[in-house]
């Protein structure tokens, strides 16, 4: 039943004018900033492996596990996540997230040895793994759907802006000593993690969640202050309220508790099902695309190409960041103008028309003793246009449909588990492919990686519904398959 206190009445038309609230884009951006802890390392950590390598004389295979524990223990904080912003809430598990990458920060800046290096990666990742499912989790539930899509792929503007200061840090702090150059390249990651941490007295608390623990007087003074007018307001409060009134019936009904929520995950309904196949297989794409290794590793690939000097190698690597910075841009800008689907197809037609060339170029440097500038411009241009259309389609468009395609009682550990896929895979990834590139060549791998994206591109195409323009209220519905449409479960279901 409707709560009393929220007129029912006929939802204004808000989605022909799409204009984004001020105090929404603050908090979007202030939330997003989270994500420039993960850009961070990632971006810092390319350049810093290789005067990690040379300090610690450590092997590549354990060059492979410094890089990809991070990924692998941000894992724990993606599964521990949703139950956390479920229980404390979404803006104190922002905090959560940024105190805990800053102990991680500190860890690795002061590290005097291996171990305590992966120490300190062990910390970051758990901190990351927050970060990746509440940023964009917490931006979409205060955004409204007319610009959903722009304000919830700022999280990967901000993981592209990470990538780009770690960069940076990389060319300015090269020509320092190498006891000293890496372990400041690490410890700055704290200077953002501090500010985050008091960012967040400035942000409300998510009116979803306040509406899922009865704080209906809260959350309408919250939407009161992220929509365009009180009528707004008001309308999405009684779409907010009437789905969590359809949440508590159907948890109420089938006796569901917390632990319900996993095992309904085990057993879920055919809606789930394809909300599940999908949240699930973009994270696996995303990752699989071998984006973050292709980052992590691009110095050792034009090591390998003939390009020894540092300066130059991150030279490289700035390039590549502003491309990456420019395209994810774009992609933000018109995201609810052309939609996800569009975007995304694009975006992983594009990856693997760049591997192929990357392929090729790799395959004929490794074959030639002269290193020809020609193929090493071909192999740079390549690298730059997969990233780019990374940032154009995969990057901003999975943490987008993650946080909005689950319904209200399922979305913060729906998208945690799919979250954890895409770490789980990341780490696997990061920590496998220098080894299989020396098995199979550098060349040999951007091919295997474009036929990933082939796959992937066939999987967007059949499996992704379209959901821009819909409320996060609507969009259970796009999963419907109406000839099932008779199912109980399935019609409580989509009403989430």
């Amino acid at each position: 039943m409707d709560d009393p206190k929220v007129p029912t009445f006929a939802a204004p038309d808000h989605k022909k004018r799409p204009r984004v609230n001020n105090y929404v884009l603050f908090c979007a951006v202030l939330a997003s900033t989270n994500s420039i802890l993960l850009g961070y390392d990632i971006g810092v950590m390319s350049g810093a492996v290789l005067f990690i390598r040379e300090n610690l004389k450590i092997t590549y295979v354990q060059e492979q596990f410094l890089v990809g524990i991070l990924n692998v223990c941000s894992l724990v904080g993606s599964l521990a996540s949703g139950k956390t912003s479920d229980l404390i809430g979404r803006r104190y598990t922002i905090v959560l997230a940024a105190s805990t990458f800053l102990l991680g920060a500190l860890l690795m800046g002061l590290a005097p040895s291996y171990s305590f290096l992966m120490a300190g990666r062990v910390v970051a990742g758990v901190g990351v793994g927050y970060s990746l499912m509440i940023a964009p989790l917490y931006t979409a539930e205060i955004s409204p759907a007319s610009v959903r899509g722009m304000l919830t792929s700022l999280p990967e503007f901000f993981i592209v802006a990470g990538i780009l200061l770690g960069y940076i840090c990389n060319y300015a702090l090269a020509g320092l000593p190498e006891r000293y150059n890496w372990r400041i390249m690490l410890g700055i990651a704290a200077i953002p993690a501090i500010g985050l941490g008091f960012g967040v007295i400035f942000m409300p608390e998510s009116p979803r969640w306040l509406v899922m623990k009865g704080r209906i007087e809260k959350a309408r003074g919250v939407l009161l202050k992220t929509s365009r007018d009180e009528v707004e307001a008001e309308s999405r409060l009684h779409e907010i309220t009437q789905a969590a009134q359809d949440d508590a019936n159907l948890a109420s009904s089938n006796g569901w508790s917390g632990r319900g929520v996993w095992r309904e995950f085990l057993r879920p309904s055919p809606a789930l099902r394809r909300i599940l196949i999908a949240a699930i297989g973009i994270n696996f794409f995303m990752q699989a695309s071998g984006n973050d290794a292709v980052i992590y590793y691009t110095p050792e690939v034009f090591r390998a190409a003939g390009i020894h000097n540092k300066k130059k190698l991150f030279g490289i690597n700035v390039i590549m960041g502003c491309s990456k910075a420019a395209f994810v841009m774009a992609s933000a800008l018109f995201l609810d103008r052309f939609g996800r689907r569009p975007l995304l197809l694009l975006g992983t037609v594009g990856m693997a028309c760049s591997l192929a060339a990357l392929g090729l170029g790799s395959k004929f440097l490794e074959h030639s003793a002269s290193k020809p500038g020609w193929a090493i411009a071909v192999s740079i241009v390549a690298v730059c246009a997969d990233v780019s259309f990374f940032s154009i389609g995969l990057g901003p468009i999975t943490w987008v449909y993650s946080s909005e395609v689950f319904p209200l009682r399922l979305r913060a550990q729906g998208s945690a588990l799919a979250i954890s896929v895409n770490r789980l895979v990341s780490g696997a990834v990061s920590m496998s492919f220098l080894s299989i590139s020396h098995q199979i060549t550098f060349g040999g791998m951007f091919f295997v990686l474009c036929g990933v994206m082939v796959l992937a591109s066939l999987f967007f195409y059949f499996f992704l519904p379209e959901t821009k323009g819909k409320t996060l209220e609507e969009i259970g519905a796009l999963f419907e398959n109406k000839r099932e449409g008779d199912d109980p479960r399935e019609k409580e279901m989509t009403q989430l």
